[in-house]
């Protein structure tokens, strides 16, 4: 008789990984990645790879590929047992980055990784996900869901999200067009979005904040999870109409690191801190964080989602189109030649 007749059986469930779970969950999504389908989708949920077809509206198509997760922006997620909103930040924070060399995003996956698989917390997850693919414009056409036992603290999980766009290769965005003269545009933002939260809960603890005690129309905590702004259709639609020659989504590393990152060498992005109002959340971390203006601007989007860059020329249509389109947008700066020694971004 060998050592293993003497030992119980095991199964993969008594090992911590649900199959009949996961299958359960597969079957509550279907119908939520179907609603987000494009006609491009030739296969989509269920198999091993996702097909989908460019076909033959770009002359000489460009892909553009982003990826990124939320961080721990998770965490409040968890403390609030709000799971419905997260997936629309998991989506935004990729569309959002494919979206500024001119890319319209076509596709999306999503990786959702836990301990213990709860079907339900993880159709919530993934509800918001489609939610972000609808306001995107884009096609969920795939993920994972891996369920990992002694990975994952009991009721956690984490997330990422990969996002493909297209873009015809003469109309790419790189913003090397940006000369003295053109005019910053800012889009307001929804809050901190999914970005600062390692300094946010610091801030939460040091203060002794209660994420249920009352704030503006809501309370604290849901004002910190209000989910990252979709800017994808407003500005698409904006670059059909008129000439833009940089766009920045301003993520980890605010407004002074993300703007940078499109101009070129030789000039200034110069934007007036009184031009435009931020939500009363970054007044709050401010004055319960004791942090100064400069980390503000480095680490928050501190009301700024999204930065557009265009011909002064082009400005007031500008303006119009994206507030037509939905969008808070105000001119918050102006490109000057950069002066010696100077960084990049300053704010004034």
């Amino acid at each position: 008789m060998s050592t293993a007749d003497n030992l119980p059986p095991l199964s993969y469930r008594e090992a911590g990984v649900d199959i009949d779970a996961g299958d359960a969950l597969v079957e509550r999504i279907k119908p939520l990645a179907k609603r987000t389908l494009r006609p491009e989708v030739l296969a989509g949920i269920g198999g091993f790879g996702a097909l989908f077809e460019i076909g033959k509206r770009y002359a000489n198509p460009v892909l553009v590929a982003g990826t990124d997760g939320v961080g721990t922006k998770l965490k409040l997620a968890f403390a609030l047992d709000r799971h419905d909103t997260i997936g629309v930040d998991l989506v935004a924070m990729s569309v959002n980055d494919i979206l500024v060399q001119g890319a319209e995003p076509l596709f999306f996956l999503d990786y959702f990784a836990c301990g213990k698989l709860d079907v339900g917390v993880a159709a919530l997850v993934i509800e918001g996900i489609a939610a972000g693919c609808a306001q995107a414009g884009c096609a969920l056409i795939g993920g994972e869901t891996a369920e990992m036992p002694d990975m994952y603290p009991a009721g956690e999980y984490d997330l990422a999200g990969f996002a493909v766009g297209v873009v015809e290769k003469s109309a790419l965005i790189d913003g090397q067009a940006i000369a003295p003269g053109d005019v910053v545009l800012g889009l307001a933002s929804s809050g901190p979005h999914s970005n600062g939260f390692s300094l946010i809960r610091r801030i939460l603890a040091q203060s002794g904040a209660d994420l249920r005690q009352p704030f503006a129309a809501s309370t604290l905590g849901e004002t910190l999870l209000a989910p990252t702004r979709i800017y994808v259709k407003s500005l698409l639609a904006l670059l059909r109409d008129l000439p833009v020659k940089g766009m920045a989504h301003i993520t980890g590393g605010g407004l002074t690191e993300n703007i940078p990152r499109i101009l070129p060498s030789n000039v200034q992005a110069r934007l007036t801190r009184a031009a435009w109002p931020r939500q009363p959340i970054f007044d709050w971390l401010q004055d319960h964080g004791n942090v100064a203006d400069a980390e503000m601007h480095r680490v928050f989007n501190c009301g700024i989602g999204m930065v557009t860059i265009v011909g002064a020329e082009s400005a007031e249509r500008a303006l119009r189109h994206l507030t037509a389109a939905g969008e808070e947008v105000i001119a918050i700066g102006t490109i000057v030649a950069r002066p010696a020694g100077e960084q990049a971004t300053v704010i004034v």
